[in-house]
């Protein structure tokens, strides 16, 4: 048991450290990653990606970043429709 502002709650769930891997935030992969830079509007690399705030990806290829922008409407619409027909209105 531990206390939390002096209230006694039960054992945690999930004790220790837990292992969690994603293999596009790996660094271990094949090489390089790309970006869609939205101050620029181009492609950028790793050797010379700007800061985060800037960029979508990475992505696995130059032409998927390249894509970046079409790739995100397609779901704005997307969850705008299902939006839509979760509130009862007709797109």
């Amino acid at each position: 048991m531990w206390r939390t502002s002096g209230t006694i709650c039960g054992d945690p769930v999930a004790a220790g450290r837990l292992a969690v891997h994603s293999d596009l935030m790996s660094d271990s992969g094949s090489g390089a990653h790309y970006y869609w830079c939205t101050r620029h509007h181009r492609v950028e690399t790793d050797d010379n990606v700007c800061p985060a705030k800037h960029v979508l990806g990475p992505y696995p290829s130059a032409a998927d970043a390249e894509n970046a922008l079409q790739k995100v409407q397609e779901r704005n619409e997307a969850w705008e429709a299902e939006d839509a027909r979760w509130a009862g209105e007709d797109r």
